[in-house]
């Protein structure tokens, strides 16, 4: 069942369309990654369906159930959240609870349920401003939650953390997501990859692609090789860019992921390469197609 859904939602700036007509089914009980490519639309289509941006045309329709504005069943951290860094992490989500109507002794029990749900308990009273980038996003995941939303939308949680930052955010997320549906946007697609069951890719402002995981990676699925080499392979690779059974190359070091239109002419075509031999290869397999996979090939044009 779908818990907010929009027709031809479309956002123009000064006569420039940054979203363009697109129709979303965020469905209850599920996690969800919005993704796209920096300056996509990301930003702006959340901040439409939070209510913080009002749009140029289309509709946004929360589920019938829930009657009045979409707003109380919604909980958001921007991409960018601020903090009182002179409160306490305790006195944050008390005074987010009692903006949110909770009385002062309902605030108190909520943050204190929230403080540990996000793993801030032994925190609660040192000040935000000693806090971690991802105790920082920890915290603002809580304040998101503080009023029981239905759905809980997070502008790209953790682009700007540290691994440890990152890593302690996914978890919450993979945590919350039993309890509570998500929508999250990013263009890091292994993280969407790790905790999301559906995904919509835009780009340029159009939906591209939309629906449950699994099945759109089976659909899009290439044939795909790496290979890795003791030596640099990123010169070598350039030597086979214009083969007609290359879709699409990526090269990292001594890294190199290719997926083809034809598994067993690559694989012959590979495994005969003298200068590729040269390189001393290390490892050489055929792969599963990524999330990185599908986004690349859906995105290209």
């Amino acid at each position: 069942m779908a818990l907010i859904t929009t027709k031809q939602l479309s956002k123009s700036f000064k006569g420039t369309e940054a979203v363009k007509g697109i129709d979303l089914h965020i469905k209850e009980g599920v996690c969800t990654a919005l993704l796209g490519p920096n300056g996509a639309g990301k930003s702006t289509t959340l901040n439409m369906l939070t209510g913080l941006m009002k749009p140029t045309s289309g509709s946004i329709a929360f589920d019938e159930r829930y009657s009045g504005d979409r707003r109380q069943y919604i909980g958001y951290l921007p991409q960018y959240p601020k903090f009182y860094g002179w409160m306490t992490g305790e006195e944050y989500l008390v005074y987010a609870g009692q903006l949110g109507s909770l009385s002062k002794e309902d605030a108190k029990a909520r943050a204190e349920e929230l403080l540990k749900l996000v793993g801030l308990i032994d925190d609660r009273k040192k000040r935000i401003q000693g806090y971690s980038g991802g105790m920082k996003q920890r915290l603002g995941i809580a304040q998101a939650l503080v009023h029981k939303p239905k759905l809980v939308i997070l502008d790209e949680p953790v682009s700007a953390l540290d691994p440890k930052g990152r890593r302690e955010v996914l978890e919450l997320m993979d945590k919350l997501k039993e309890t509570t549906s998500i929508l999250f946007s990013t263009h890091v697609l292994h993280d969407a990859e790790e905790i999301c069951e559906e995904i919509f890719i835009i780009n340029h402002g159009e939906l591209i692609v939309s629906g449950d995981l699994q099945t759109l990676k089976k659909k899009y699925q290439q044939p795909t090789i790496y290979i890795e080499t003791e030596e640099p392979i990123e010169d070598w690779s350039r030597t086979i860019k214009d083969s007609d059974w290359i879709r699409h190359m990526k090269v990292n070091k001594n890294e190199l992921t290719i997926s083809v239109t034809d598994i067993e002419n690559a694989r012959n075509a590979l495994l005969t390469n003298e200068e590729l031999r040269k390189l001393k290869i290390v490892n050489f397999e055929i792969v599963k197609t990524s999330l990185e996979d599908l986004f690349m090939e859906v995105t290209k044009a």
